[in-house]
C-alpha cells in the first residue's frame, strides 16, 4: 500500500480538535435544595472526573471521519498484479539505426527489450516495433510471449536515420484505435539528430505514458566521418582535370584537432592517399586528381585510415562510369538553324563532354534509327516522315526519351509528334505588344532542379517568352508556367520512356531563354534526365527510391527490373520484377540495377551522415519528453519493471463511501445525545 499524496498526511494533526473539544466540555451541576448546611464539611472538590472523555462513540466516528478525510487527500492505492489488467498494451520500440553498430548499443538495447518483455504478464498484449529508416511493426498486439521473442531477436541493426518525430506521428495513429492505456518502451541510444525541429511531432497521446531506455555509456565519444564526396557520375576522359577529381570532406563530432589519412580506393585499390588537418569539432576538405579508372563502373570510396569510437563510418562509396560519350539525335525544321547552334553549344559547355550532337533535318529522319542515341530532340519538327515517327513513338514506349520544343511552326500544325495531343492554340505575345514570365517554377523536377533557387525563381524569372502554345496537360506533369498560367514545361510518361514537351522553341526567336544562363543549367540537367545517365551511377543515400521503370504495367519483352543488393541477394522476386515501379535501398554498399528498360547501372548507397554525431540528446530534453524527473538510469529501470509486474489500484473512492457512512452515523449519534442533554436539563 501506499500514498499518491503523502503530504496530504500531515493533516493528520488535526485528530487532536475532537479530543480537545470534548475535554473541555462544562461540567454543569444540578442545584438540590436542602434543609441545613450544618451537617456539610467545606472541602475541594476535584474536577479530573469530570475532564474524562464522554460520549466516546461520538469521539470515535468524529476522529475516524477526520482520518478518512485526511486519508482520502493523500489518495492511497495498493498494488495488484497485472495479469488480469484489460485493454493495457505494451508496446516495445528497437531502435536498430545506423548509430546503433557503435560499440554494443545495439546489444545492451536488446538485452534491456527482453528483460521489459519477459516482466510482461501472461494476460497483457504488446507489440514489437523496430525504430530504423522507416517503422517497421513486426508484430500486432497479442499476448504470445514466444511470439513476440522471436519477432525481438530477429531485429538487426540497420543502416537507415532515425527519426523520433515518425514514432511520435506512428504512436498517435496507433492510440486512435487502442482505447487502454499504452506503455511505450524505447530502447535508443536517444541521437539528438533523431530529434525533428518542431518538438510537437514527438508529443504523445495521453493515454501513453513513454519510458525511455538510453543505451549510452559514454555522452562524449568522439568520431571522424567522410561528411560528403563530390565525383562524376560519368566520365569520358580521365586526363581531364577539370572533370577528372574527387573532392572530399572529413568532418569531426565531439572531436579534437588531428591529423587524418584519407585513401583514394578504386575497385579495391587504394591509387592515392592524403593527409588532412581536422579542426577541433570541425571541416576539412581533401582532393584526389586525375581519377583514374577504367571503362565500366568503377567502384570507389574515400577512407579514413585511422579507427576511431565508430569504424562503420569511416568510408563512403560512390560509382563512376567510364564510357565514350553518347550521341544525342537533334532534329529540327528545314528553316531552324539556330536551335542546333544554341542547345549544342549549352550541352558541350555543361555535360562535361559524355554527349555529341548530331543535328540533322526532319526530311533527313527516315532511315535513323533512334535506339543508337541517349536522347532525341524535336526542334519544332512537327512534321516527320511516317516511318521515323512509328520508329520514334515505339522508341519512347520501349524506354527511349525525347524532348519537344514547340516553335512557331507548331502554329500551323495541330498534331504533336509521339506526345499524342494537338496544339488547342498558340499565344503570340508579340501581336499584342506584350511578352510574359515564367511565373511558377517545380524546382523539383529533374530538369528544373536547383537547391536554392533564390528570389528571381532560380533566374527563370527573367527570361522572356513571346510565343506559347497550349497543350492539354490532363495527364502530364506540369514542371513550369507562365505568368499567365499556360503551361511551358511538361513531362509526360508513355509506356517506359518519357516526353519532355517544350511549348515554346529552343531558338530565340520565340523567347530569350537561350540567352541566359539558367539554359545551360536546363540542358545539362535535362541530358542527365532524359539519357538515364543521372540513375546509372554515383551515390544515394540508404531509404532512398530507385526507380525502376515508368509506370507499373510490364511492356516488351525487356520489362522485368533486376536487383542485386551488397550482399549478392535479389530482394525483389519474381512477381515484383514485372510489376514494381521503385526499389527501396534499404542497405548501404553497392546495388547493380537492370531497369524495366534493359539499361544497366551500379550504385553506391551510404548511411545518412547525421547518424555519425553520436551526440545523445541532453537530459533535460529526454526529462521533458519522457515526463521523469529521475537522474538514476538504474532507479528507473527498477521502477519500471516493478510497474510492469503490478498495476497500482486507487483506494480513494472506497475512503470517500467509508467517511460519507461515518458522517451519517455521526449525525446520528450526535442528535441522540443531545436529546438526553435536553432532557437532564
Amino acid at each position: 500500500m501506499g500514498f499518491l499524496a503523502p503530504w496530504f498526511l500531515a493533516g493528520l494533526a488535526a485528530l487532536g480538535v475532537p479530543v480537545f473539544v470534548h475535554l473541555l466540555r462544562r461540567h454543569v451541576t444540578t442545584p438540590r435544595p436542602v434543609s441545613s448546611l450544618m451537617f456539610y464539611e467545606r472541602g475541594t472538590q476535584s474536577s479530573t472526573r469530570h475532564r474524562r472523555l464522554k460520549y466516546l462513540l461520538l469521539f470515535a466516528l468524529r476522529t475516524a471521519l477526520l482520518l478518512l478525510l485526511v486519508l482520502a487527500f493523500a489518495d492511497p492505492f495498493v498494488r495488484r498484479s497485472n495479469a488480469d489488467a484489460n485493454g493495457h498494451m505494451l508496446l516495445i520500440v528497437l531502435d536498430n539505426s545506423f548509430s546503433m553498430r557503435a560499440g554494443t548499443r545495439f546489444a545492451d538495447a536488446k538485452r534491456q527489450a527482453l528483460s521489459v518483455l519477459a516482466a510482461k504478464s501472461n494476460g497483457e498484449k504488446a507489440q514489437i516495433i523496430a525504430l530504423g529508416g522507416q517503422l517497421e511493426v513486426l508484430t500486432q498486439p497479442i499476448t504470445d510471449e514466444a511470439q513476440l521473442r522471436s519477432a525481438l531477436a530477429s531485429v538487426q541493426p540497420g543502416d537507415g536515420y532515425a527519426s523520433f518525430g515518425e514514432l511520435g506521428r506512428a504512436v498517435r495513429s496507433l492510440a486512435e484505435t487502442v482505447r487502454g492505456p499504452i506503455d511505450l518502451h524505447l530502447f535508443s541510444d536517444m541521437q539528438h539528430t533523431a530529434m525533428p525541429a518542431n518538438f510537437a511531432d514527438v508529443i504523445l497521446p495521453g493515454n501513453t505514458k513513454l519510458v525511455l531506455h538510453a543505451v549510452v555509456d559514454d555522452p562524449t565519444q568522439p568520431n571522424w566521418t567522410v561528411e560528403s564526396v563530390e565525383a562524376p557520375t560519368e566520365l569520358p576522359d580521365p586526363k581531364d582535370l577539370r572533370h577528372s577529381r574527387v573532392h572530399a570532406v572529413v568532418v569531426g563530432f565531439g572531436t579534437p584537432a588531428a591529423v587524418k589519412s584519407v585513401s583514394l580506393i578504386v575497385n579495391g585499390k587504394t591509387i592515392a592517399s592524403r593527409k588532412v588537418n581536422v579542426p577541433a569539432s570541425g571541416r576539412a576538405a581533401v582532393d584526389f586528381a586525375p581519377l583514374d579508372v577504367g571503362y565500366g563502373f568503377n567502384r570507389c570510396a574515400v577512407r579514413l585510415e585511422e579507427d576511431d569510437a565508430f569504424t562503420a563510418d569511416n568510408a563512403n562509396i560512390f560509382v563512376v562510369r567510364r564510357s565514350d560519350p553518347e550521341r544525342v539525335l537533334f532534329v529540327h525544321a528545314a528553316g531552324d538553324t539556330r536551335s542546333a547552334t544554341y542547345f549544342g553549344a549549352a550541352l558541350r559547355a555543361a555535360a562535361q563532354g559524355s554527349f555529341v550532337l548530331q543535328s540533322i533535318s526532319a526530311e533527313q529522319t527516315a532511315d535513323v534509327d533512334p535506339s543508337r542515341f541517349a536522347f532525341v530532340v524535336l526542334s519544332d519538327a512537327v512534321i516527320l516522315p511516317p516511318i521515323f515517327e512509328h520508329t520514334l513513338a515505339q522508341y519512347v514506349v520501349k524506354g527511349g526519351n525525347v524532348l519537344i520544343g514547340l516553335g512557331p511552326g507548331a502554329a500551323r500544325h495541330t498534331s504533336i509528334p509521339v506526345w499524342g495531343g494537338e496544339v488547342q492554340d498558340a499565344h503570340n505575345y508579340m501581336r499584342l505588344n506584350s511578352v510574359q514570365r515564367v511565373g511558377q517554377v517545380d524546382f523539383s523536377h529533374p530538369a528544373l532542379e536547383q537547391a536554392q533557387p533564390g528570389h528571381n525563381n532560380g533566374g527563370w524569372a527573367d527570361v522572356k517568352v513571346f510565343y506559347a502554345a497550349v497543350v492539354d496537360s490532363a495527364q502530364a506533369r506540369v514542371a513550369a508556367r507562365l505568368s499567365d498560367g499556360t503551361a511551358l514545361l511538361l513531362d509526360k510518361t508513355i509506356g517506359e520512356g518519357r516526353v519532355l514537351l517544350l511549348t515554346s522553341g529552343l531558338e530565340n526567336l520565340s523567347n530569350d531563354l537561350p540567352l541566359h544562363p539558367v539554359f545551360v543549367a536546363f540542358v545539362d540537367h535535362t541530358a542527365r534526365y532524359l539519357s538515364g545517365s543521372a540513375r546509372l551511377s554515383g551515390s544515394r543515400l540508404v531509404d532512398s527510391f530507385v526507380e525502376l521503370r515508368s509506370t507499373g504495367k510490364a511492356t516488351g519483352a525487356a520489362a522485368n527490373a533486376e536487383v542485386i543488393g551488397p550482399d549478392g541477394q535479389r530482394p525483389v522476386s519474381l512477381s515484383e520484377a514485372r510489376t514494381a515501379q521503385t526499389f527501396r535501398l534499404a542497405r548501404a554498399g553497392f546495388y547493380q540495377i537492370r531497369f524495366a528498360n534493359g539499361r544497366d547501372a551500379v550504385i553506391g548507397v551510404n548511411p545518412d551522415r547525421r547518424e555519425s554525431d553520436l551526440e545523445p540528446l541532453p537530459k533535460d530534453v529526454q526529462q521533458l519528453w519522457g515526463g521523469s524527473s529521475s537522474s538514476g538510469e538504474s532507479q528507473v529501470q527498477n521502477t519500471v519493471l516493478d510497474e510492469m509486474k503490478n498495476r497500482s489500484v486507487s483506494l480513494w473512492w472506497y475512503v470517500m463511501l467509508l467517511a460519507l457512512v461515518v458522517v451519517f452515523a455521526e449525525t446520528a449519534v450526535a442528535s441522540g445525545h443531545m436529546g438526553t442533554q435536553r432532557e437532564e436539563a
